[in-house]
């Protein structure tokens, strides 16, 4: 029996809001079990409003980039998650995974209205995505 971590990729288009999220909060709780990364297939930059409700409970993303998949070819990866909500957009597949899985969450970049109701959706996919990498990686 081996004690190396499980290597998670979380995968989004863009890599700038529910895979940063998703890794951020896999590393906080569970990061003792796991090493979790995250990609895009379409690169972009990390969510400005996604940095500031993870500022609000206390996950520092302003030092986070947004990565390529192509980063991670080639490497032994445990489990690849994909989180578009395929309701939103085509969700991309990433091969070189020993395991996959997906749950789509609705894109944090989609949210309109105020400044303030953008940020409440933003909270309310932080927040989904927080209770579900607790309930699915508990270890």
């Amino acid at each position: 029996m081996t004690d190396e971590k499980k290597k998670v990729l979380f995968v989004c288009t863009h890599n700038s809001a529910r895979s940063q999220m998703a890794e951020a909060f896999l590393n906080s709780v569970y990061g003792d079990l796991y090493e979790a990364s995250s990609a895009g297939t379409e690169p972009t930059a990390v969510n400005p409003r996604v940095v500031a409700a993870m500022k609000e409970i206390g996950l520092n993303l302003s030092g986070n980039r947004s990565k390529s998949v192509d980063e991670f070819l080639g490497q032994e990866l445990d489990l690849i998650v994909t989180l578009c909500d395929q309701a939103q957009e085509t969700c991309p597949f990433f091969p070189g995974g020993l395991k996959y899985d997906h749950q789509g969450f609705k894109d944090p970049g989609s949210c309109s209205g105020s400044e303030e109701e953008i940020l409440a959706c933003v909270r309310r996919i932080r927040d989904e995505i927080r209770v579900w990498v607790r309930h699915t990686f508990f270890g």
